[in-house]
């Protein structure tokens, strides 16, 4: 049986914002890791070699790692056979499980947050930026759907990631003015792929597209997520009572997870 894969970038990190999500994954998860890191950065590499991670080395700027780790990705499954593989932010996730010990109902699966699109306003913005107002009247009652978790077969995520650099190669972010004219970054484009990825999503762009409600899913999105509660073990549960796999954005809501995080840290021997 082929083997199941973790896809994650980590550039412009240090060490001690990942040790969290790599130790708690490969506290449950044996198979595939596979990280995007600095050209630089000898010291996670090394430590990730511990875990027996395979390392893509890049000289791309940690402000543009977001949109080219799509075709990064692709390359690297070029000839590669696996089961399941799962897309995922890694600085703000952390794992109470293996994320791939659950039936899973769609070819591709996609977790929503707690809030409508028209809801929030980044999301809205990097819509109306890239898509314009008529693709976000469309998409505005629809859940937000989170970008940095998505799981499924390879062939589905394979072709999550060709869409995703078709759309964001066709759909620029509109930079402001101010920043066309001075030639500068425009901060409000960071996290416009969320943008694509909803748009992907929502029209079922992919054959087997299946949705999982943030309270009752398998995957947490903490930042909009409606009740935050823990059982005895310190794990975050969801609706059903039963502790989620993937626990993502946890340091959204410090006030809640602060002694979450810090059993975790002693368990896991994390200074």
């Amino acid at each position: 049986m082929n083997k199941n894969l973790v896809l994650t970038a980590a550039i412009g990190f240090q060490l001690s914002q990942l040790q969290l999500f790599i130790k708690s994954l490969r506290k449950y998860y044996k198979d595939e890791i596979c990280f995007i890191i600095g050209s630089k950065d000898l010291e996670i590499e090394n430590e990730l070699k511990k875990y027996s991670c395979a390392c893509i080395k890049t000289n791309i700027d940690k402000r543009d790692i977001q949109l080219k780790r799509y075709k990064i990705f692709l390359d690297f499954l070029i000839g590669k056979k696996f089961n399941k593989i799962l897309f995922c932010d890694s600085r703000d996730v952390y794992f109470q499980s293996n994320p791939f010990d659950y039936l899973y109902k769609g070819s591709i699966n996609f977790f929503l947050e707690d809030k409508k699109i028209k809801d929030c306003r980044f999301n809205s913005e990097w819509i109306v930026k890239t898509y314009g107002k008529k693709i976000l009247e469309e998409l505005s009652e629809k859940i937000i759907s989170c970008g940095g978790t998505i799981l499924g077969n390879q062939n589905s995520i394979e072709k999550f990631l060709r869409l995703m650099i078709d759309e964001t190669s066709k759909h620029k972010f509109k930079k402001r003015l101010k920043y066309i004219l001075t030639f500068r970054r425009d901060k409000g484009g960071r996290g416009s792929d969320q943008a694509h990825g909803n748009f992907i999503a929502h029209r079922k762009l992919i054959e087997g597209s299946f949705f999982y409600t943030n309270a009752d899913g398998p995957i947490a999105t903490v930042y909009h997520l409606g009740q935050i509660r823990f059982n005895k073990n310190h794990q975050l549960i969801n609706s059903q009572e039963e502790p989620y796999l993937v626990v993502h954005q946890f340091d959204k809501k410090w006030e809640y997870f602060l002694n979450a995080i810090n059993y975790l840290k002693k368990k896991f021997k994390i200074s």
